[in-house]
């Protein structure tokens, strides 16, 4: 079992106004096998959390530590807590113009797993994952997000987690623009990748609608930068039911 420890985590970002502290002093502790989600109204700070785990150089923690089996997350470069298992499926996944998405994925398989897979295995391996999420396979040849749909910028987000295999995945807003049917297919792809056993998963969405998809056993309420209230499922249901005016209050 691995371990993915937040202790006490403050995060600031520059602003036209100066410096501005997002997070203040975030706690999570997340083993592999489980998956929890972090709820919390738009401006809570969910997607910072996400940004500083994954290195964004936008970001910057002041206090505080993260730690991968007692290694230090914040001592890696970006590649390096790639390569330790740390995997982020952005909110909105940027364009690469000029860069297939076959040649993308390749390469980060490779930079992940230490060596380029063969050739032959390989196609077969990313077809395999592209059918499993109903992705066309003429989507291999066109430049990563460059012209994609919402929903297919999110299928190549999954497709990369399934074929990364990493230790502990951070989907931010994963449903963000999906339809019905697109939200069915991508749950799946983070099903499949749950059902091994080997990955923690930490989803970040501001609504219940994604819950009802992939199953949680632990439930975050974050709000001004911090977590607020825990619990166990009952935790979303309670806040489709009532909403988040019943934490606003909860901080200092």
């Amino acid at each position: 079992m691995s371990q993915l420890i937040i202790d006490n985590l403050h995060v600031e970002v520059e602003s036209d106004a100066g410096a501005k502290e997002i997070l203040r002093g975030v706690n999570l502790t997340v083993d592999t096998g489980q998956t929890h989600a972090i709820m919390g109204p738009n401006g809570s700070g969910k997607s910072t959390l996400a940004y500083a785990l994954a290195g964004h150089p936008a970001y910057t923690v002041t206090a505080g530590t993260v730690t991968l089996d007692g290694e230090d997350v914040l001592a890696m470069s970006v590649d390096e807590r790639a390569r330790a298992g740390l995997f982020l499926a952005m909110q909105y996944p940027v364009e690469v113009p000029g860069v297939s998405v076959s040649n993308f994925l390749r390469s980060a398989v490779t930079a992940v797993r230490g060596e380029a897979p063969a050739l032959r295995g390989w196609l077969k391996e990313m077809r395999g994952a592209m059918a499993n999420l109903s992705v066309d396979p003429s989507f291999a040849e066109r430049s990563v997000n460059e012209g994609f749909s919402g929903g297919e910028r999110k299928r190549h987000e999954i497709l990369q987690m399934e074929l990364l295999n990493p230790r502990f995945a951070v989907l931010d807003e994963t449903d963000s623009g999906l339809d019905v049917d697109a939200l069915k297919v991508v749950s799946d792809g983070v099903n499949r990748v749950r059902a091994g056993g080997e990955v923690g998963v930490v989803l970040i969405t501001h609504t219940t609608r994604l819950l009802r998809q992939i199953p949680v056993e632990f439930v975050h309420v974050m709000w001004q930068g911090r977590i607020v209230a825990e619990g166990g499922p009952g935790l979303a249901d309670e806040i489709e039911a009532n909403g988040y005016e019943q934490f606003t209050g909860a901080t200092v």
